[in-house]
């Protein structure tokens, strides 16, 4: 984990994933949105981490069985031990919800590590408990029977797709009360800095927009409208 700065980490807080697929778009990346995915714990503070990354493939049933977590070495568990603090524990699970990931015991645990929240395009078991913790949670859908039965551990911090998108261990994960977004590393700062002039700059339009203004013009701006933005902004500096 390279670390993100605390600036950049800042920002993206403050950020919309909406406004961030938008600055995504611009560079050329349009499947940055993991899809089918929905916040399960309360949305008060947005998700903010570079991913570590955890696959799943079908379970078979010669090796998968209860037994198999007092094994160390399982790369399940050991997820929720080497997963880092600031992190956001990034899960592959081929968008198959008959079974649960992780439940709540694994999932306080990453609580109390420190870890920044959790994703994965499968489901989880233990919901009701999940969705009072306090960790950001996303998730495919909830499912009581236990993983073993469904999926089978393969891989620890190598590129997964998650929602069908991809996600590389490092990439930073964005979650907000409308989902999460997968954010190159490299360019996780540039984006939460542009990001944060396009949230200003709409700020300031629905402004204008609940002033009565139409659209024209406006959204998108015109060099006249981006003239009085910045005659606003400059005014602001002024106080």
């Amino acid at each position: 984990m390279g670390g993100l700065s605390e600036e950049t980490r800042r920002l993206l807080e403050l950020t919309t994933t909406a406004t961030l697929t938008t600055q995504l778009f611009k560079r050329g990346l349009r499947n940055t949105f993991i899809q089918g995915v929905r916040r399960l714990t309360p949305v008060g503070s947005a998700m903010v981490g570079e991913a570590f990354t955890l696959r799943m493939i079908p379970a078979r049933e010669d090796l998968d069985h209860p037994g198999m977590f007092a094994d160390r070495s399982h790369p399940q568990r050991r997820a929720i031990e080497e997963c880092p603090p600031g992190a956001v524990l990034a899960i592959d699970c081929r968008k198959e919800t008959r079974g649960g990931c992780l439940g709540d015991i694994l999932i306080a645990r990453l609580l109390e590590r420190g870890v920044a929240g959790v994703v994965t395009d499968g489901a989880l078991r233990d919901t009701p408990q999940i969705e009072v913790l306090a960790i950001p949670v996303y998730a495919g859908g909830a499912a009581a029977p236990a993983s073993f039965g469904i999926h089978h551990a393969v891989d620890l911090n190598q590129p997964i797709a998650c929602g069908d998108v991809a996600v590389f261990p490092g990439d930073v994960l964005v979650g907000d009360a409308e989902g999460v977004v997968v954010i190159p590393r490299h360019l996780a700062d540039e984006v939460a800095r542009d990001a944060a002039e396009q949230e200003q700059l709409e700020s300031w339009i629905l402004k204008e927009v609940k002033a009565g203004k139409g659209i024209f013009g406006l959204y998108p701006p015109d060099e006249a409208t981006r003239a009085r933005y910045q005659a606003w902004r400059e005014s602001l500096h002024e106080r």
